[in-house]
């Protein structure tokens, strides 16, 4: 019976959120307004720290990773959630779907560890900071942003080829709006528990020890803060890592509400609207905070416009 019930699977439905047609269109135009401010914002980001000598130091070179790193996140799930919501067509071919849940969990391990990388460079900044330019050279730095861009990819590809390696049922339906893990593992007609383990080791090592590292940093750097004399002092080196401590909590504040909740049977709304706010509002988010609350940004963007719009 168990061999009846299995099938080639050439594509599967993203059910996406079960609205109603008007609430879809209201959907799709919030989603495209924050896609939109999203890569725009980013982009800014990016384009202003390359072209102002002022931001060529180790901080806003993983600034601009990060920035990098955002777009793509949210261009894995954003547009085919578009282009559903728009034209009612929610399916993904067996081949897409993988590629999507690769891509996701590679830029999201990809993050936790340029979140880490970005706490170190604060630590050294604020603890050690007579060493910080022999420290953090270019090279050290290139090589920081390389180990964090390509460590997770091979976990990640095992992980994904382990899931659609599994037998699958007659239900296509995914009950997400992308190709998660969890509502992939329930449509598999095999026992799925080494699955489940190996998701739970790779949050763990992925997720758990970057955010214990970033952790370790900002103990050492607020000890080093509480030590300096002058209120003052203490101000403007808080603001300099203020901003990323606002991200950090954004991130493993929404993924801990995500990965901790109660597990149910399936996949409610609730959850997917959890989804909805880790994987595109901070990313939307990241440019204001940085340009909002740094003041180099800040200054880099007004400098660089006013050349635009006045040339010498």
């Amino acid at each position: 019976m168990m061999n009846l019930n299995r099938t080639v699977v050439t594509e599967f439905f993203l059910l996406g959120f079960s609205t109603s047609p008007e609430r879809q269109v209201l959907l799709f135009v919030a989603l495209l307004a924050i896609y939109l401010v999203t890569v725009v914002g980013n982009l800014l980001i990016i384009l202003v720290t390359l072209v102002d000598p002022t931001l060529h130091t180790s901080m806003y070179f993983f600034l601009s990773n990060l920035s990098a790193l955002e777009v793509g996140y949210t261009s894995v799930t954003v547009p085919k959630m578009l282009v559903s919501l728009i034209s009612g067509d929610k399916r993904i071919s067996f081949a897409g779907c993988a590629m999507q849940m690769c891509f996701f969990l590679c830029f999201g391990s990809t993050e936790s560890s340029f979140l880490a990388t970005m706490a170190y460079d604060r630590y050294v900044a604020i603890c050690n900071p007579l060493c910080y330019p022999m420290i953090m050279n270019k090279k050290v730095c290139v090589l920081l942003a390389a180990t964090s861009w390509t460590i997770g990819i091979p976990a990640q590809v095992v992980q994904t080829g382990l899931v659609f390696t599994l037998p699958f049922c007659s239900s296509k339906e995914i009950n997400h709006f992308f190709c998660d893990p969890a509502p992939l593992l329930l449509l598999a007609c095999a026992d799925t528990s080494m699955n489940e383990t190996l998701t739970y080791i790779m949050v763990t090592f992925f997720g758990m020890v970057p955010f214990a590292l970033i952790l370790l940093s900002y103990i050492r750097i607020i000890a080093t803060i509480l030590m300096m004399p002058s209120a003052e002092g203490k101000r403007k080196t808080f603001s300099t890592c203020s901003s990323h401590l606002i991200v950090v909590a954004l991130f493993y504040g929404s993924g801990i509400l995500l990965y901790l909740r109660p597990r149910s049977s399936g996949f409610p709304d609730g959850g997917k609207l959890l989804s909805l706010f880790y994987t595109v509002l901070p990313a939307m988010l990241n440019p204001f905070i940085y340009s909002l609350r740094n003041s180099d940004i800040q200054t880099a963007l007004k400098r660089n416009m006013w050349h635009k719009m006045v040339p010498c």
